[in-house]
């Protein structure tokens, strides 16, 4: 079982490697082209859109849709899947076209709600951010439709081409940036018509896949299907814990436009460092592990079920605790290598550095909630994770609160760094969320300790401790790397990676760590009979 997994998650995560790396070239053609303090605008316009994207599209729908069709697939015809799909797919695009068409008309009340801080600004953020946002926001459109054909594809295992639109956008975006914008009266604007165009594209992609399958007639308005009515039960608690997180990120936003001019866009290219490994491997393993949960679940594969996720919060650890570590220790290499030329200054440099140290804390957090949580919805469980993720905003709203507080008391919202204390908070909220999910998952004995589990950690813990003196004693100060030039720090970094990367394995090898120990298999006898269990 555990090969059919890493074959699926090496296709995931190979294409969503080249997904991320053609997101990293777009993010260095974003920095270099425009100004921190223009590209915060678009920072903001386009994280709108992509929060409502993860809340119908990544997060509520496919976390309801993807368990229901995996069901329909393993119990039902193939008629009754089909007319799934079609209920779905017009009563989804209806709604998201009134949502899409209430956020065009309502842009300058979104924009004054999310970035209060724009409208006090001197250099016209807030009617340039208007603008912009009535090209974006269709674009929650475009992607929750991309999504649901996706998730269809993934329930009849094709991985690949879903995970390949994220490059198509990414090319797109690029075009526009680096070719376009020079031909627009302010070439910002370019970059917000390229989030239009590329969903587009991206919707486009799925299509002929998805009619191939047969599983898609016609597309029609069906709220009395009995299908759509589950999915839209459980989407609802699931929207209120999608909207934990995302409320989480727009209080962050509302306070980073408080902050020093170009604090959204520090923040925003440090995240994006992080969601690189995230997005290779995390997403990537959650997305192959959430359909056949869902099938084992229905299959009533108790065992089976729990041996599936532990394996993923096994190679979790495995793979982002050293990642956490390395992002920590080489911040400023990686920022400078990513993003120092043009218009990204050496200040920008040491301020997106700091982001970046204080968002390597959530790695792990982020990483985890994203194979514990298939752990719920597989089950048709939504109110589980919502109850999580509300104390979890709490806690991050209390610690942003503070925050605020002690920078207005003291003078200091427009100081430098004040921003990194924003990444830290949420930090701080991943972690306590993922582990009150495995927390749960083990109160109802759905989640069984692996034995040994402990003692793994320790070894990881050791190799990562050894990676990272490594990558301290070789890593130079930050004024070499920005005296040397783009081959020279390519190089070094690339040096540094591999290893960091080489040694990291080395010492786990050394301390008897195999690849068996990664093998998919059932841990419940085991575990009840292990010390650490």
């Amino acid at each position: 079982m555990s090969r059919g997994y890493f074959r699926s998650t090496l296709v995931v995560g190979l294409t969503t490697f080249l997904s991320r790396v053609t997101g990293l070239a777009r993010d260095v053609a974003y920095a270099s082209m425009v100004p921190a303090a223009a590209l915060e605008v678009f920072v903001l316009v386009n994280q709108i859109p992509n929060l409502l994207r993860r809340l119908f599209a990544e997060g509520a729908f496919s976390q309801a849709f993807v368990p229901v069709v995996s069901e329909y697939r393993t119990t039902r015809s193939t008629d009754e899947v089909r007319g799934l799909v079609d209920a779905v797919a017009g009563t989804l695009g209806l709604l998201l076209v009134a949502i899409s068409a209430i956020g065009v008309i309502a842009a300058p009340i979104i924009v004054l709600i999310t970035a209060p801080g724009f409208a006090t600004k001197d250099e016209g953020q807030f009617p340039l951010a208007v603008e912009m946002l009535r090209w974006t926001f269709p674009y929650v459109l475009f992607v929750s439709l991309t999504a649901l054909a996706g998730g269809v594809l993934n329930s009849y295992k094709q991985f690949a081409l879903p995970a390949l639109t994220s490059v198509a956008l990414n090319l797109v975006m690029i075009v526009f940036a680096v070719w376009l914008s020079p031909y627009f009266e302010q070439p910002v604007v370019a970059l917000a018509v390229g989030v239009f165009v590329g969903g587009i594209v991206q919707l486009a992609m799925l299509v002929p896949s998805l009619l191939r399958l047969g599983v898609v007639r016609r597309p029609r308005w069906d709220l009395g299907h009995e299908a759509v009515r589950r999915i839209a039960r459980l989407m609802g608690p699931a929207i209120v814990g999608s909207s934990m997180g995302q409320l989480s990120i727009i209080i962050s936003t509302i306070i980073a436009s408080l902050l020093l001019d170009g604090s959204m866009t520090w923040l925003y290219l440090a995240d994006r460092l992080v969601e690189f490994p995230l997005g290779v491997f995390s997403i990537a393993l959650a997305t192959v592990i959430l359909p056949s949960l869902s099938a084992q679940h229905a299959q009533k594969s108790a065992d089976e079920f729990s041996a599936t996720l532990s394996w993923a919060v096994r190679l979790v650890c495995l793979i982002v605790i050293p990642a956490s570590v390395a992002l920590f220790v080489i911040a400023g290499p990686l920022t400078v290598t990513m993003y120092h030329r043009r218009e990204f200054t050496a200040f920008d440099v040491e301020m997106t550095q700091i982001a970046l140290m204080a968002y390597s804390f959530a790695l792990l957090g982020w990483s985890l909630i994203k194979v514990l949580a298939p752990g719920y919805y597989a089950r048709q469980d939504t109110k589980g994770p919502v109850k999580v993720a509300m104390r979890a905003l709490g806690l991050t709203m209390a610690l942003n609160l503070i925050v605020v507080s002690a920078l207005a008391a003291t003078g200091s919202l427009k100081s430098q760094g004040a921003h990194a204390l924003l990444a830290l908070t949420n930090g701080v909220g991943a972690m306590f969320n993922a582990g009150w999910l495995y927390l749960g998952l083990r109160r109802k004995q759905i989640l069984h300790r692996h034995p040994g589990g402990i003692a793994l950690l320790v070894k990881i813990a050791l190799a990562s401790a050894a990676m990272a003196a490594f990558l301290l004693w070789c890593s130079g100060t930050l004024q070499d790397w920005l005296d040397a030039s783009t081959m020279e720090r390519i190089v070094w970094l690339g040096g540094l990676v591999v290893g960091g990367g080489a040694l990291y394995f080395a010492v786990l090898f050394g301390l008897g760590v195999r690849l068996q120990q990664f093998k998919v298999q059932s841990v419940v006898g085991a575990a009840a009979s292990s010390p650490n269990a």
